[in-house]
């Protein structure tokens, strides 16, 4: 039904061959590859190393979902050599404050939209909260009128921050919904302030079971990406426990088709 997926960002040091074995042995057939300049594909050697480090993945079983980087040329050609469908952004704001932050976006995305045609590779941007577009409103009003290739990364952990509910903003991003991001927050009060603090599955503000009730109603199955963010913890341990969680919550809510 659903392409479990995670995105490799806390072993961004490791070659294709044993990132495709470990995420595999945690129970995922896909991934999300950081190709950043700490990563292990960064952007400058994309088009050289990016072909390799998939063909790596896909032969222990794992489909490379999207990259997440930066929109240069060099990165979307990197991509369509390596069959890889996405690349995965968020929309910064600067000093300028919102509205110009988000007219700086708007630009960097519609030049895009050539590049986006010519590779015939998606762009998706995915809310964040703090110094980014915060809400998957806010992103959909980023990409209107944008060509389809602009898809909604739609995340769990965000949108709970920003005070929605995943049987609304699912629903109102649905046709241009490209990725479902899975994490888990709440706020811990810390040295006299509120700050994120990323939890498991069950400890945090996002129900991930509506989240499964609402892509029903949609009926759709594309891929489903746990982040593997955990502000404590040993990642894998809890990654394996969010994706028993996520799976056992998706059969609660079976697809139609």
């Amino acid at each position: 039904m659903y392409l479990w997926s995670v995105f490799t960002k806390p072993w961004l040091g490791l070659p294709g061959d044993e990132l495709g074995r470990l995420i595999s042995g945690l129970g995922f057939a896909g991934a999300e590859v950081p190709v950043r300049d700490t990563a292990y594909v960064t952007p400058a050697s994309a088009e050289a190393e990016l072909p390799k480090f998939t063909a790596q993945l896909r032969a222990e079983g794992i489909e490379p979902i999207s990259v997440a980087s930066d929109l240069s040329e060099q990165v979307f050609a990197a991509c369509a050599e390596s069959g890889v469908p996405m690349i995965r952004i968020m929309a910064d704001l600067g000093p300028d404050g919102y509205a110009a932050s988000v007219r700086r976006n708007r630009e960097l995305l519609e030049s895009a939209a050539v590049l986006s045609e010519r590779y015939d590779v998606q762009v998706g941007v995915q809310p964040h909260h703090g110094r980014y577009v915060s809400s998957t409103l806010g992103v959909l009003q980023l990409l209107d009128g944008l060509p389809d290739r602009f898809k909604l990364v739609w995340d769990a952990a965000h949108d709970a921050l920003a005070g929605d509910h995943p049987a609304v903003t699912l629903e109102l991003g649905a046709d241009r919904l490209g990725i479902v991001n899975l994490k888990n927050v709440h706020y811990l009060r810390t040295d006299g302030a509120w700050k994120t603090n990323f939890v498991e599955a069950e400890e945090g503000l996002s129900d991930w079971s509506a989240v499964f009730a609402a892509l029903r109603q949609l009926q759709w199955s594309g891929p489903i990406c746990l982040t593997a963010q955990y502000s404590t913890g040993p990642v894998e341990e809890r990654l394996e426990r969010d994706l028993r969680f996520a799976v056992t919550s998706a059969a609660q809510h079976p697809s139609r088709e």
